[in-house]
């Protein structure tokens, strides 16, 4: 499989499954006749991020994942979404910006060094940056969304989670 194919795909994925469970948490404050922006600032523990910083971070490590293997700019963002609207762009921004990349960005960069503004003079492969930080970071986030969503009731369930499955 390549950088590609491991990254890119999997990201947009993910970030679509996170669209929908926002979707869902937007429905089900609708049905208990709350408002859904509310879960915007749910956390799971106080000394977590909330639904919010959750989301940005996922979108952030799926947009810097792709662009510093590439070298490409990726968009910037404020971190400013205090609504599930907002959050939503946000992802549909990422997720756009996702599908300017193609296999042959990726092609060679699995072994080739980047920098890392968080490890000043230090240095690490394309693929150990993607499979070492990445995708740990990115599940993470991911996943701590998916549970604060949960917590608060949105009815979401390990088929919401794993999105569409390629199946033969």
């Amino acid at each position: 499989m390549s950088l590609y194919e491991a990254t890119v795909p999997q990201f947009k994925k993910m970030l679509s499954n996170l669209d929908r469970w926002l979707q869902a948490a937007v429905a089900h404050a609708e049905t208990k006749k709350f408002d859904p922006n509310t879960l915007v600032t749910a956390r799971l523990a106080p000394d977590q991020f909330p639904l919010a910083r959750q989301v940005q971070a996922a979108c952030d490590q799926a947009k810097f994942g792709a662009a510093r293997v590439t070298g490409k700019e990726p968009p910037k963002h404020a971190d400013t979404e205090q609504t599930i609207d907002e959050l939503r762009a946000r992802i549909r921004t990422v997720s756009e910006y996702l599908d300017t990349f193609s296999p042959a960005d990726f092609a060679g960069k699995d072994d080739e060094f980047i920098t890392l503004p968080f490890f000043e003079g230090k240095r690490i492969s394309g693929n150990n940056y993607i499979i070492e930080l990445t995708y740990p970071n990115f599940y993470f986030h991911v996943t701590t969304a998916y549970a604060i969503l949960r917590h608060n009731g949105v009815n979401l369930g390990k088929k919401d989670f794993l999105g569409s499955i390629t199946l033969v």
